[in-house]
């Protein structure tokens, strides 16, 4: 099992112990990326209900974004496409300085 294989499971267990807890979860998950990229496409985070995160997007760079998103999306049960980049002035506000942009999907998980 890769590195990554074995992050996701645990990611997936610690959502699923949420759930278990009667908690709202999302999933975050990076479908692409151009240039330097922290994590690569698959790289998972869960975000639940109250802002606790398990799991990585971006090494930490955009992390505080895609959970405010996350709160969105289990609030309205709608999912985002999340794109961030170094050249947008979004980079910027939420720190992704290292050259690279993701688009990163988030999904309630029931």
């Amino acid at each position: 099992m890769s590195t990554q294989s074995a992050d996701a499971a645990q990611i997936l267990e610690q959502a699923e112990r949420w759930l278990a807890e009667g908690r709202q979860v999302a999933l975050a998950t990076v479908v692409a990326t151009w240039g330097s990229a922290p994590r690569r496409v698959g790289s998972l985070m869960a975000i639940n209900d109250q802002g606790g995160m398990a799991g990585s997007v971006s090494g930490g760079c955009i992390e505080g974004a895609v959970v405010h998103e996350a709160q969105a999306v289990m609030a309205e049960q709608e999912p985002r496409m999340l794109s961030f980049g170094v050249t947008d002035e979004m980079a910027w506000e939420v720190g992704l300085a290292c050259g690279g942009k993701l688009q990163v999907y988030v999904e309630a998980v029931t």
